[in-house]
């Protein structure tokens, strides 16, 4: 993410800390060259993580389509749904049958999330999946669409001003983040995801890590299982009113806060 302190070489040696085996490659993924020349270094894979993000500095929240810069917003459809189709052109030729694809979104359902451009980015990734999944199923692959919960980044939680060793001081004046999950608890859930034998019934889905907690029981780091929609239920009832479930499994709220930010 742009002007982030992490680097890639930190990201690969936790990989490795982890008991796998972390390689750092610089990619800009608006750039198809550098994508392609990724994959052609990979080779064939199982699975593809389609996690690009990058928007949160061209994001005026509050603002309306034309009052926003509309330079901004194209840099964002750029960063959010350029890259995304640019790497799955260049990568998905590499997938192995019966692999996944995981477009990572913001949302499992098709309500309002605050910003003209940043709805339109988020939903965008969701179709992106389903279209995946009618193309590639002929090939045995599996592609599903994963939103966090209030996804406690490294960018949110400076933007709360505390730490992780503090995060919870951010509750003080944003009560719900008290139900933030980190970036290891949606990953757990994918991976638990991609190792079930059964995955290709999520086939053109988009499902939340609170379900993938529930039902294939990962924790985040600390132990704990956040549950974004359960604890507004129990905590926020006045919010909650606003989440619906329809009959295919799916929840919508429609109001106009962003609780999440994946990337």
């Amino acid at each position: 993410m742009k002007n982030r302190p992490e680097t890639i070489h930190e990201t690969a040696a936790i990989v490795t800390e982890r008991g796998g085996n972390g390689i750092a490659v610089r990619v800009d993924h608006t750039v198809p060259e550098q994508v392609a020349a990724l994959f052609e270094q990979v080779g064939e894979f199982d699975i593809l993580v389609n996690d690009i993000w990058g928007g949160d500095d061209v994001i005026a929240w509050g603002k309306k389509l034309w009052e926003t810069k509309l330079d901004d917003g194209l840099t964002l459809i750029d960063r959010a749904i350029k890259t995304h189709i640019i790497t799955s052109y260049h990568g998905l030729p590499h997938i192995r049958r019966g692999g996944v694809v995981f477009e990572i979104t913001d949302g499992d359902a098709f309500f309002y999330r605050g910003h003209f451009f940043y709805d339109l980015v988020k939903t965008t990734v969701i179709r992106m999946a389903f279209a995946l999944s009618q193309e590639l199923k002929d090939r045995g692959v599996t592609a599903v669409a994963v939103t966090p919960g209030f996804l406690r980044s490294e960018w949110m939680l400076d933007h709360f001003g505390v730490t992780e060793a503090n995060w919870r001081d951010a509750a003080a004046t944003v009560k719900e983040f008290i139900a933030s999950e980190t970036p290891l608890f949606v990953g757990r859930g994918v991976a638990a995801l991609a190792a079930d034998p059964q995955v290709a019934r999520r086939n053109g889905r988009v499902i939340a890590s609170w379900d993938l907690g529930d039902e294939y029981g990962v924790t985040d780091a600390d132990g704990s299982r956040p549950h974004f929609v359960r604890w507004l239920k129990e905590h926020m009832p006045e919010v909650a009113a606003g989440w619906k479930k329809a009959d295919d499994g799916f929840y919508a709220y429609w109001g106009n806060t962003p609780y999440g930010t994946p990337g």
